[in-house]
C-alpha cells in the first residue's frame, strides 16, 4: 500500500543522478520496499494476547480498576500571522573596566475536578492544604516566585538599534579582548567559585544485559522494593533552560541555532498555554528559575534541526527533567514532582505509566516483545494503558505532535512510593487549560527558518526577536561582543587557573575533584571556557567570570567514570549536558585566611563523609540506577538503515547495502522471520 513517506523516499532516491548512473532502479526498489513496514498487524496483537503470561492472566479473576487520567480534549489550532519584538540589554553598551578594591569577597555578581479513568473517591480535588492556593507548586526550601512580576514592555525595533549594537560591540571588545586573563596571577589570595547552571541526568551504563535488567526489575517490584516507571521516547534533541540569565543550552553547546530554536519553541508553548498572559508568565518563570537556581530539561522536537525516524508533525518540547541546582549537588525531581511543577506553569509533559505489581510489570515486557518489530504509537500506547497500574497521558500527544513512528520506551526503577505520590499529584493538580489555542501567535518556526534560510546568523536573530523580550532580553550568549561567536572563546589558561585557585565552597571543591580526576585518567573530554557576558559588569583586574562546557567525547567515559565512583563514593556524577559558571577572584589577606580555614576543614571532612554506602529511597546505588531503553524496529529501520545507510547504497551498490542491513538486523536481535522478509 502506497503512503506519502513511501512516495517521498522513492522520489528522493530515484531523482539522484549518481544512482541512475550506478545501477538500475529495479535493483533498488525491492530493497527499500521491504524496509518500509506496514502498521502493526492483527496477528501481532494476537501474539501478545496469546502469550504465556496473557494465558495465565486470562484465568485470573477480573483485575481491579486501574487509575488512569483521562486526557483533556484539545481543539486543533493554527498558529500564524503577527510578530514579536526584541530588545537587547542597553546597559551592555555602557560598560567600563572597574578597578575594584581588593576587598572583594564574593567573586560573583548578584543576580538579580480531576478527570480519571475508574472510580474515584469523593475527596478527589478537595485535598489541598487549607489556606494554600489550589494548583500552586513550590520546590521545597526555595523562595517563592514573585507574584507581582510583570513582563517588560516590548522594545520597538527602531532605526537607532544598529548604532546601539555598534556601541555595545566596542565596549565589550575592549572589555574581553584585553589582557585581563593573561595577566591574572594565581596566589594564596585567589579563590574560585563554580556554580552548575544546567545539567541533565548522568548517563548510566548498565553492566548487566537487557535480560538481566528485566529480571532484576521484576524481582524488585515483586518484593515491594520498587516500581517500574515507563515513558515514551520522543525523537528530538536535548534542550536545557535555566532562565534568561541562567542561559539556554543544547547537549554540549550554547549560543547557537539549536538553543535559539529551543527558546523560540518554548516561547510558543507559553503562548499556547497562557494566551494573552504569555509575556507576563514568561517573565515570572524566568524570575522563578533564577531565584531558585533551577533548570528544566526538555526533548526538543522540530523539523528544522534534522529528524530521526519521521518528520514531526509539529514543533514542540516535552519536559523530561526539572533540577534544583542549589549550591551543592543537583537534585532531580521525581516524575510526580515534575508533573506538578509542569502543570503549575502549563509546560508540556510526557506520557507515563507505572507498574507496581509483578503481574503488571511482566505484562509490560510481554507487550513490548510482541510489538517491538512492528509496533507504532497507537497500538503501543493502547497496550500499555491496558496493563499499567497507573497511566498518565502526556499533554503533548505523540501521535498528534510527532506521528505514529515511535522511537522507543524508557523503563527505570523508581521508589515503591511513586504510585501513591502520583495519585496525590493527579488529585491536586488537574490538567491545565490552554488559553492560547485558536489565537494568532506570529510566524511558525518553519516559516521563520525558511524566510532566513540563507543566513544562520539571521535565523538566530529572527527567532530570538520573535520570541520576545520577556523570554530573551539579552542575546549576548549568541552574539558575544558582536564580532561573531569566536569572540566568546576565553584563554586556554582559564582551566588551569580554576584548578590552581583555592575553592571558595563545597561545590567548587567537588567540581575541581571531578575535573582533576578526568584529566589524570586522560578521559577523552573537553573543558571549554567562554566569556560570561551576563557578568560583564563584574569583570575587573581582580575578578574574572567564565562559562565552562564539559563535553564528553565518548560514551565509554561514562562507564569508566562510574568505575571510579565505585572506588570513591564521594565523587559527584558525570552529568550529560554539563554547564558551569566559573568566577576566579582575589580577596584581601584577612578574608583569604578565613576562607582557607573553612576550605581545609571541608576537605578533612570530605574523605570520611561517604564511608558508608549511600542509598536512595532504600535502594542500593546499582539498583537505583537501573534503566533500560526499549526501541522499536520501525524507528530503527528509518533512522539507521535508511537515513544513515543510504550513503552505502549510493556509493557501494545494492549488494553492500544488503550486507549492511542484514548485519544490523542480527545485531539488533531481529527475528528470523523478519530478516527473511527483507532478504
Amino acid at each position: 500500500m502506497s503512503s506519502p513517506h513511501h512516495r517521498l523516499i522513492y522520489t528522493v532516491v530515484f531523482s539522484l543522478p549518481s544512482l541512475k548512473r550506478s545501477f538500475s532502479s529495479a535493483s533498488v526498489f525491492p530493497i527499500l520496499h521491504r524496509l518500509l513496514f506496514r502498521p502493526a498487524r492483527a496477528s501481532t496483537l494476537r501474539l501478545y494476547s496469546s502469550s504465556p503470561q496473557s494465558s495465565a492472566m486470562s484465568s485470573q479473576p477480573p483485575k481491579q480498576k486501574q487509575w488512569k487520567e483521562k486526557p483533556r480534549s484539545v481543539p486543533s489550532t493554527s498558529a500564524d500571522a503577527g510578530h514579536g519584538d526584541n530588545g537587547v540589554t542597553e546597559s551592555m553598551g555602557k560598560l567600563s573596566i572597574a578597578e575594584l578594591s581588593e576587598g572583594n569577597s564574593i567573586g560573583s555578581c548578584g543576580s538579580s475536578s480531576v478527570q480519571l479513568f475508574g472510580t474515584l473517591p469523593n475527596s478527589v480535588g478537595k485535598s489541598v492544604v487549607k489556606g494554600q492556593e489550589r494548583g500552586v507548586w513550590m520546590p521545597k526550601n526555595y523562595v517563592k516566585s514573585s507574584e507581582t512580576a510583570t513582563a517588560p514592555a516590548p522594545v520597538a525595533v527602531v532605526a537607532g538599534m544598529e548604532k546601539k549594537e555598534v556601541d555595545t560591540r566596542g565596549s565589550l571588545t575592549r572589555l574581553f579582548q584585553s589582557s585581563l586573563g593573561e595577566n591574572f596571577v594565581i596566589d594564596n589570595n585567589t579563590f574560585s567559585k563554580a556554580q552548575i547552571r544546567a545539567t541533565f541526568y548522568p548517563k548510566f551504563e548498565n553492566e548487566k544485559s537487557d535480560q538481566e535488567i528485566r529480571i532484576r526489575m521484576i524481582e524488585m517490584v515483586s518484593n515491594g522494593l520498587a516500581t517500574v516507571e515507563v515513558s515514551l521516547k520522543h525523537s528530538g534533541s536535548l534542550f536545557m533552560y535555566a532562565g534568561h540569565l541562567g542561559g539556554a543550552y543544547a547537549k554540549n553547546s550554547f549560543g547557537n541555532i539549536y538553543t535559539a530554536v529551543g527558546v523560540f519553541v518554548l516561547a510558543k508553548m507559553f503562548q499556547e498555554a497562557w494566551g494573552t498572559q504569555a509575556s507576563k508568565k514568561q517573565a515570572e518563570f524566568n524570575d522563578f528559575l533564577e531565584k531558585n537556581h533551577m533548570c528544566i530539561s526538555m526533548e526538543l522536537v522540530t523539523a528544522v534541526l534534522g529528524d530521526h525516524g519521521q518528520r514531526p508533525i509539529d514543533d514542540y518540547v516535552v519536559v523530561t527533567a526539572v533540577t534544583e541546582l542549589g549550591d551543592g549537588k543537583p537534585k532531580f525531581y521525581s516524575t510526580p514532582e515534575l508533573i506538578a511543577f509542569c502543570r503549575k506553569w502549563r509546560l508540556p509533559t510526557n506520557h507515563v505509566w507505572l507498574f507496581s505489581t509483578r503481574k503488571s510489570v511482566t505484562s509490560f515486557f510481554a507487550a513490548y516483545d510482541a510489538l517491538c518489530e512492528e509496533g507504532t504509537a497507537t497500538p503501543v500506547c493502547h497496550a500499555l494503558n491496558e496493563v499499567a497500574d497507573i497511566a498518565v497521558p502526556g499533554s503533548k500527544d505523540h501521535i498528534k505532535a510527532q506521528g505514529e513512528i515511535l522511537e522507543g520506551l524508557v523503563a527505570r526503577i523508581v521508589s515503591h512510593n511513586s504510585s501513591e505520590h502520583m495519585m496525590k499529584v493527579l488529585e491536586e493538580f488537574p490538567s491545565p487549560p490552554f488559553d492560547g489555542l485558536g489565537l494568532e501567535h506570529g510566524p511558525s518556526l518553519r516559516e521563520v527558518c525558511a524566510a532566513n534560510r540563507s543566513d544562520e546568523k539571521q535565523q538566530i536573530k529572527a527567532l530570538l526577536q520573535i520570541a520576545g523580550t520577556s523570554m530573551c532580553p539579552d542575546q549576548s550568549d549568541w552574539f558575544g561582543d558582536g564580532d561573531g561567536a569566536h569572540s566568546r572563546n576565553a584563554d586556554r589558561s582559564v582551566l588551569s587557573k580554576f584548578l590552581q585557585a583555592n575553592p571558595a565552597d563545597y561545590s567548587t571543591t567537588k567540581l575541581q575533584e571531578m575535573i582533576r580526576l578526568m584529566r589524570q585518567r586522560h578521559f577523552p573530554a573537553a573543558f571549554k571556557c567562554y566569556y560570561n557576558f551576563h557578568k560583564a559588569q563584574c569583570v575587573s583586574k581582580d575578578s574574572l567570570s567564565y562559562k565552562m562546557v564539559i563535553h564528553v567525547h565518548s560514551d565509554s567515559v561514562f562507564r569508566r567514570y562510574q568505575q571510579e565512583m565505585r572506588q570513591n563514593r564521594g565523587l559527584w556524577p558525570l552529568y550529560r549536558g554539563f554547564f558551569v559558571d566559573i568566577d576566579i577572584f582575589k580577596v584581601h589577606k584577612e578574608k583569604a585566611s578565613e576562607l582557607l580555614k573553612e576550605s581545609n576543614a571541608l576537605l578533612k571532612n570530605m574523605n570520611g563523609s561517604f564511608a558508608l554506602g549511600k542509598t536512595t529511597d532504600g535502594l542500593a546505588d546499582d539498583d537505583a540506577n537501573l534503566m533500560i531503553k526499549l526501541k522499536f524496529l520501525t524507528y530503527k529501520l528509518r533512522t539507521f538503515l535508511i537515513r544513515n545507510g543510504l550513503p552505502i547504497l549510493f556509493k557501494d551498490g545494492p549488494s553492500a547495502y544488503k550486507t549492511y542491513y542484514l548485519r544490523q538486523m542480527r545485531i539488533w536481535g531481529t527475528s528470523a522471520a523478519k530478516q527473511r522478509e527483507n532478504e
